[in-house]
């Protein structure tokens, strides 16, 4: 079982007098610069584009000091590392790494590019992870409500011999010690990250909502009827999850829905769904998936646009974009 720290684990001296500079102002950034802020630590924002952006004018807005990324870093004791996967890299090498002093700390919010290597830290700097595990908007509105969102806490190279104090104490201070900081490593929170997304929550659902589609189309039944029953209503399902789990789902659907979906689930989601699914971890653990990745995203990412304009054409789509006209409380 996971170790879990709580506010009253968390030391926020480790944090006092520090300069936390956090690159990126993005949906993370956001919520981790201006909780901390609130939290009384000291925060710049380093940026890499330019004034004219949406996320400039955000920090600007929200009354942060905005600095290049290589001049955050000067000025930092933390370095706040947020901005996305495909990125980090270049910018580390260029901005980050010749600007960093012994004794600094780079934070991660996800562990790709420590994990598999892409960035190879300086042997004189803390390296660790805070990983809300919601979205930033999230972080945000629950610390402002005085509660907060779990996070998880991981420690990849500890030369100060203090990197999971000052961990704890930035986690504690964007409202995740109110929930419960659960600790983990790099190599897991990276693996069963991308293992989640692609085989559950994104690639797995959305494959099975458009299979699902397809085959009552294909039946002869309405689109719009199509739509409704593997579109829309997953999210009351989901919500049922999210709330108590499978038992509470079975619990507040109808005995024909619970007994229907315990019977035909598992001739679904099968042995071969299984083995395709440890195939795919596999691809994860050996680094290929990241590779193939940043590949395709140094190459121009032609794939990746080619797969997302054939995921937008769908039937489901254009059905649930007119659907979805009828329904005011979507926003």
């Amino acid at each position: 079982m996971a170790k879990i720290y709580y506010d009253k684990d968390a030391d926020h001296s480790a944090l006092s007098g520090k300069t936390v500079a956090v690159i990126g102002f993005g949906s993370q950034g956001h919520a981790h610069a201006m909780n901390l802020r609130d939290s009384g630590v000291n925060v710049i924002i380093g940026h890499k584009g330019g004034p004219d952006s949406k996320t400039h004018q955000a920090a600007k807005e929200a009354g942060f000091a905005i600095h290049s990324v290589a001049e955050a870093t000067k000025a930092a004791d933390v370095v706040v590392v947020l901005v996305p996967d495909t990125i980090q890299k270049n910018l580390y090498e260029t901005e980050i790494k010749p600007n960093l002093s012994p004794g600094n700390s780079l934070m991660f919010a996800h562990g790709l590019n420590i994990h598999f290597k892409l960035i190879e830290p300086r042997a004189d700097v803390d390296v660790w992870m805070i990983a809300p595990k919601g979205p930033g908007h999230l972080v945000r509105d629950e610390y402002v409500a005085g509660a907060g969102v779990p996070c998880l806490v991981a420690i990849y190279q500890d030369p100060s011999g203090e990197a999971m104090k000052k961990a704890l104490a930035y986690g504690s201070a964007i409202g995740g010690g109110r929930a419960g900081i659960l600790e983990t490593t790099f190599k897991e929170e990276t693996e069963t990250d991308l293992f989640g997304e692609q085989t559950v929550l994104c690639g797995g659902s959305a494959a099975l909502i458009k299979a699902g589609f397809e085959v009552l189309i294909e039946a002869g039944y309405q689109p719009e009827i199509a739509y409704f029953e593997v579109m829309h209503e997953l999210k009351l399902i989901v919500d049922l999850y999210y709330r108590g789990g499978l038992k509470f789902m079975n619990y507040s659907v109808s005995d024909t829905a619970e007994y229907g979906g315990l019977t035909v689930g598992p001739r679904i989601v099968t042995e071969e769904t299984k083995k395709a699914m440890k195939t795919a971890l596999g691809r994860i653990q050996s680094g290929e998936f990241a590779r193939e990745w940043m590949a395709e995203y140094a190459s121009g990412g032609k794939n990746f646009q080619e797969l997302r304009d054939a995921d937008a054409a769908h039937p489901v789509e254009k059905v649930g974009s007119e659907l979805r006209k009828m329904m005011s409380w979507i926003k």
